[in-house]
């Protein structure tokens, strides 16, 4: 007779069940905007893991910014939603909205300090409008905010008196002063020396890395891009060309052209080539039916002949 304890002992196990990935910081889904009759995003979706960086990259007149706009609430989608921390933006109340906005900080790309404040005033700024500490508390944790990107020596200059790669630093330790979960940068190394880029690229890993926070990163610059990305989306025309790790478009930027359209546009983008699909596209972009047309419109020919 077998013992049941035995053949409990002898059953196969199934394997636990694999646990279930959490929701990503940020989702967009088939996202549609359009703007005096132009669609200006069209079909965009992608998702952003909770404490990773996504890069978000593409020619100029790409849609890089109207879509930073729609991820911050900003503007609502024509079509499809934007996802952040759980909530559908585009249909939120704007007392809503504003409460999900101090989940979130923004480096904006000039750095957008008061010119009439102190460094530390610009960083308290935000603790003093959404919070009920008092001045000894706020001056502490400012403190501590400029410490964590190397600007408490600045606490009492004005932003007059700093440069350029303080002034990104200062409007960093303004974006993380209540602690948001998602952090958004607008061409944060735009305007910076070679170095002072590298240093603001590291605080970005840095604060990612200490704080846990989710970042999304729009920029043209691809140094800094393959610096600070674990994830990135090319944008072309509104529309996502590819979306995928770093490493995928790294051997896309040092492997041959493929013939392939879109990879050959997003190659000659990484590399900054002169010569590839962007550029065709702009040499073929009706220059001389425009002129012809404009002439036409003056009611005179275009070409009377030397006089």
């Amino acid at each position: 007779m077998i013992d049941k304890a035995d053949s409990l002992l002898d059953a196969p196990v199934a394997p636990a069940a694999a646990a279930e990935a959490p929701p990503p910081a940020i989702a967009v889904v088939d996202l549609v905007s359009v703007l005096d009759g132009r669609p200006v995003l069209d079909g965009v979706s992608f998702d952003v893991p909770r404490g990773k960086t996504l890069v978000i990259m593409g020619p100029s007149g790409c849609g890089k910014t109207t879509l930073l706009r729609h991820l911050i609430g900003s503007m609502r989608p024509t079509r499809g939603r934007v996802e952040l921390l759980g909530h559908n933006l585009g249909e939120l109340a704007e007392r809503d909205l504003e409460a999900v906005r101090r989940r979130f900080g923004i480096l904006f790309q000039s750095g957008a300090l008061f010119n009439s404040m102190t460094v530390a005033e610009n960083v308290a700024l935000p603790l003093r409008e959404h919070t009920r500490l008092d001045a000894a508390t706020i001056d502490v944790i400012v403190k501590m905010k400029l410490e964590l990107v190397n600007l408490r020596a600045a606490a009492n200059r004005m932003p007059a008196e700093i440069s350029g790669g303080m002034k990104k630093r200062a409007g960093l330790a303004r974006a993380i002063a209540l602690d948001p979960e998602v952090l958004f940068y607008d061409e944060p190394s735009a305007g910076l020396d070679p170095v002072t880029s590298a240093e603001i690229d590291q605080l970005i890993i840095d604060l990612t890395d200490k704080l846990g926070v989710t970042s999304v990163v729009v920029t043209h610059e691809m140094d800094s891009a393959f610096r600070v990305a674990d994830t990135m989306v090319m944008l072309d025309e509104g529309k996502v060309l590819r979306t995928g790790a770093r490493q995928e478009f790294q051997l896309l930027r040092d492997g041959p052209p493929t013939g392939d359209r879109a990879s050959d546009l997003i190659r000659q983008f990484l590399t900054g080539s002169s010569h590839g699909p962007i550029t065709d596209r702009r040499l073929s972009g009706g220059y001389a039916d425009d002129i012809l047309m404009a002439a036409g419109r003056a009611g005179r020919p275009l070409w009377t002949g030397w006089r």
